[in-house]
């Protein structure tokens, strides 16, 4: 006897719809809990957790912006197929500990032709741990820099 076909599940946003942080004026904040395994030894986070966690709000932001990494990938934004961090400043100003629930927030700080350079910080109950610049350059297919499309230029507003 076959099985009914049963429907598609909900997509995970109306499931979950924090899952991906919220966008805020200005802005992104993506919650992220500490886990065993981002910390060392003493439980203190790991330095380069820390870029995991900047990397996750990066891109939820963008998600949410509808610039999602799959789109571009597949020639959804014309020749711009990815973004590739360039630089990366980080100030690291007090330790976060197993446990913390830390947010991280991103802000574009500047559009260029072919960059976007954003501000990063993750706080932990509004006291600031930890900030990046972030420069972040579109490339294309090779590999190369290119332009950054009209469609993503104006949902970066």
């Amino acid at each position: 006897m076959a099985m009914p076909h049963s429907p598609s599940p909900p997509p995970a946003a109306s499931v979950w719809p924090d899952l991906a942080g919220r966008l805020v004026d200005g802005g992104h904040v993506l919650p992220v809990r500490v886990y065993y395994e981002d910390t060392d030894f003493s439980g203190v986070v790991y330095h380069a957790s820390y870029l995991r966690f900047f990397e996750r709000g990066r891109t939820d932001f963008l998600r949410l912006l509808g610039i999602g990494h799959a789109a571009m990938a597949a020639g959804g934004f014309g020749s711009a197929r990815a973004f590739a961090v360039r630089s990366m400043t980080l100030d690291f100003r007090r330790p976060a500990t197993i446990d913390d629930v830390l947010e991280v927030t991103t802000r574009r700080a500047e559009l260029t032709g072919a960059r976007i350079v954003l501000d990063q910080a993750i706080a932990r109950a509004g006291e600031v741990l930890v900030t990046a610049a972030v420069t972040v350059a579109v490339i294309d297919g090779d590999g190369r820099p290119c332009r950054l499309p009209p469609a993503i230029r104006e949902r970066l507003g």
